[in-house]
């Protein structure tokens, strides 16, 4: 993960349609494309990416 620009900050192992929950600081959207397209090209991961925001930049962002 490093290696392509981002860091695991948690990591869980959950119970029901998904096995982990993953959460990966990436500098930007593009990295972490990379990162998926990398990982699910390796055919043994299916992944769902979110976005998100602290509640603070979001409070910024609906302000302006």
């Amino acid at each position: 993960m490093e290696e392509l620009g981002a860091r695991v900050v948690h990591q869980w192992v959950t119970l029901g349609p998904y096995d982990f929950v993953n959460v990966v600081e990436a500098p930007d959207n593009e990295t972490i494309a990379r990162v998926a397209f990398n990982l699910e090209a390796r055919g043994s991961t299916s992944i769902q990416t979110l976005s998100a925001l602290t509640v603070d930049d979001f409070l910024g962002a609906i302000q302006q």
